[in-house]
């Protein structure tokens, strides 16, 4: 709706402020065409706030500052992006996810093993938080005490924008996190709040006594129930009790203070203009609060996000955000934008769904759950897209629902008690050898810790010596990379996996991280190990290898973008997930057999969606094959894969 007043007042200021006939012609009219958008979602939260009209006014100079403190050099990729409409869907994006320290020692060392992901295949990176952090509070970097000054312990600014620099001229991206949802109680925020400050102490929940927490905890679950149960916590200083949801040393900043929105953009910005091509945001189902909820997922969490996306596409648009949303796929498809916003919140989001439907159909041979969920993941707008990957910094949840385990005739309860089991090698005959993280002794509910190798059965097969156990272990990390490969999205590899790293013990010598099994996932990369990756046939190599040729094939075909061209066949076998990718001229079919056993489809599998082609050609093994007769049969090894695409009709 066309807001005569907003349309002066922003009029007026960007006469007076930029260039708007001349060089700053572009983002006058981004911020017109997306000004009543702005207006129409900041009021839907903050219209009935008595500093409302006030703080909207910083706002829009926030805005107009965020886009004069840009770059020109970033001002211009961000035309480069926009003549590429929708960058992001590129099949020449391969991500990895690593902490700095662990992989490499610090910033500037990463500048010397940029070579490294390039002879990988991998151009987006993803650096875990960097911003600081109390050393034995940092909740791996999540408790961040000050959004604009790099942890000592990682390097500096100049260190990162020097790094970022070499990465551009690279051709390479840069993703980093940005947490929304609370700080660190050594925040200058939290420090002047506990001395006191009233105005600061509205930049988070506080309150005079139990009352109300105790009426929010009703309704609220518990995120870490072990390790940091409740969502409350009782600061002395002030004889106050804030909101902890996390854990106690994270207090969570109130958005129903149009004065934390607007400083919390005003940091986005500051990430924007260091040149961040990707903005993971965390935790955003948790940023709104409101009692008799459970506080997570609420519309107006959405609304926030809507209006955060708006005032990036207009100050900093080469920017794309992702949603660090790990809930129910119903849920997760709201944070892409429903309605009017469809396409117009989240442009990622993570496919963990997807991620723990594929250790599911590992552990048990059998893709029916996993089918049961497709029709959820499938309904993803075009123009958004996943991050999709077999394994992160963080556990494996088993956050998919009871009907898709219902569906394949088990019990729901029965059959996530074994998965839990399986992966944390607690059942008879698992090669798995991960641990059960945050176990909640009230519900049974646990995730699962382990690197990709070990929850494949490498760790375990290399310490019994067992070479047909290694064997089958190389061949389900690669069927699992695979799988997450080429579904459609941006691949993200988890630092370590490319390599076959094993579950890391050493954090248990950490009082800072042996409190946290999710640790032995996180691995300190011993970079002499890289010597391995030289023997021909070490397990090393094969995985490496492995990746990079799946990384080299996905680069060298456009119908891998993320156009919203997947379609999953009917399931021939209930061993074997298969698919079709296409464009308008090419087809490439996907096979992928989860069992320890033999698989067999008919060749009916390859015909049934028309113009059946007459021979394949698979990328992965470099093969022709003749398509046979309907009643015939394709012979899938265990764990094994094929990336057929159609040469001829």
């Amino acid at each position: 709706m066309y807001d005569h007043q907003l349309y002066q007042f922003i009029n007026r200021l960007l006469k007076s402020e930029t260039d708007i006939a001349g060089v700053d012609n572009s983002f006058y009219i981004r911020f017109l065409a997306n000004a009543s958008n702005i207006g129409s979602l900041y009021h839907e939260l903050y219209s009935g706030h008595p500093k409302g009209k006030e703080v909207f006014g910083q706002l829009i100079q926030t805005i107009i500052r965020g886009y004069k403190d840009r770059p020109a050099v970033l001002k211009e990729r961000d035309d480069e992006k926009s003549a590429e409409e929708h960058w992001f869907l590129s099949n020449h994006l391969a991500g990895m996810s690593l902490y700095v320290d662990r992989f490499c020692g610090n910033i500037s060392n990463l500048a010397s093993r940029l070579d490294y992901f390039e002879k990988l295949g991998v151009n987006f990176l993803h650096l875990m938080p960097l911003f600081a952090s109390p050393e034995n509070e940092s909740d791996g970097g999540y408790a961040v005490s000050n959004f604009r000054k790099i942890d000592e312990r990682f390097g500096s600014l100049e260190d990162l924008r020097l790094v970022q620099d070499i990465m551009r001229k690279k051709g390479m991206y840069l993703m980093l996190d940005i947490v929304l949802n609370h700080t660190s109680r050594q925040h200058e925020w939290a420090e002047k709040a506990r001395a006191g400050d009233v105005h600061y102490q509205d930049y988070f929940y506080f309150f005079e006594d139990r009352r109300l927490p105790d009426e929010y905890d009703l309704t609220m679950p518990e995120i870490f129930p072990e390790s940091a149960p409740g969502n409350f916590t009782y600061v002395e200083a002030c004889g106050k009790w804030v909101m902890t949801v996390f854990h106690s040393y994270q207090w969570d900043l109130n958005y129903t203070n149009p004065n934390v929105f607007v400083d919390m953009l005003d940091n986005i910005f500051f990430y924007a203009n260091l040149g961040v091509d990707l903005l993971r945001i965390d935790a955003p189902a948790f940023i709104w609060k409101q009692l008799g909820t459970t506080c997570q997922n609420l519309p107006q969490a959405h609304t926030l996000l809507r209006l955060i996306k708006q005032c990036v596409q207009v100050a900093t648009p080469g920017m794309a955000l992702l949603g660090e949303v790990i809930v129910a796929p119903k849920e997760i498809m709201k944070y892409f934008g429903t309605g009017h916003y469809t396409a117009q919140e989240c442009d990622f989001a993570y496919n963990a769904t997807q991620m723990a439907l594929q250790w599911d159909a590992l552990a048990t041979g059998d893709v029916r759950v996993m089918m049961a969920a497709q029709h959820e993941m499938l309904k993803k707008p075009v123009g958004t897209s996943w991050i999709t990957y077999t394994r992160s910094h963080d556990d494996i949840g088993l956050g998919y629902e009871d009907y898709m385990i219902e569906q394949a005739y088990w019990n729901a309860y029965e059959h996530r008690s074994f998965l839990k089991n399986y992966f944390s090698g607690n059942y008879p005959g698992s090669p798995a050898k991960g641990a059960l993280f945050s176990f909640n002794p009230k519900t049974g509910d646990a995730r699962i810790s382990g690197t990709l190798a070990s929850l494949c059965g490498l760790e375990k097969a290399l310490d019994t010596g067992d070479a047909g156990a290694t064997v089958l272990a190389i061949r389900k990390i690669l069927m699992m990379q695979a799988h997450s490969f080429f579904i459609g999205g941006m691949p993200m590899l988890f630092y370590g996996d490319e390599m076959g790293y094993t579950n890391d013990y050493s954090y248990l010598e950490d009082p800072g991280k042996s409190y946290d099994n999710r640790w032995m996932h996180r691995p300190v990369i011993q970079w002499e190990k890289l010597k391995r990756l030289d023997i021909k046939g070490s397990p090393e190599e094969q995985i490496f290898s492995g990746t990079r040729r799946l990384l080299q094939i996905r680069n060298q075909m456009p119908l891998l973008a993320d156009l919203g061209n997947l379609t999953w066949l009917t399931p021939h076998n209930i061993h074997v997930a298969s698919f079709i990718r296409f464009n308008r001229d090419k087809k490439l079919y996907g096979l992928f057999n989860f069992s320890d056993q033999k698989a067999f489809v008919t060749w009916y599998i390859f015909k049934e969606r028309g113009f059946p082609p007459r021979r394949l050609f698979d990328h992965w093994q470099e093969q022709y094959h003749e398509v046979g007769e309907d009643h015939e049969y394709f012979i899938l090894e265990p764990y094994s894969f094929f990336l057929m695409e159609g040469v001829d009709r």
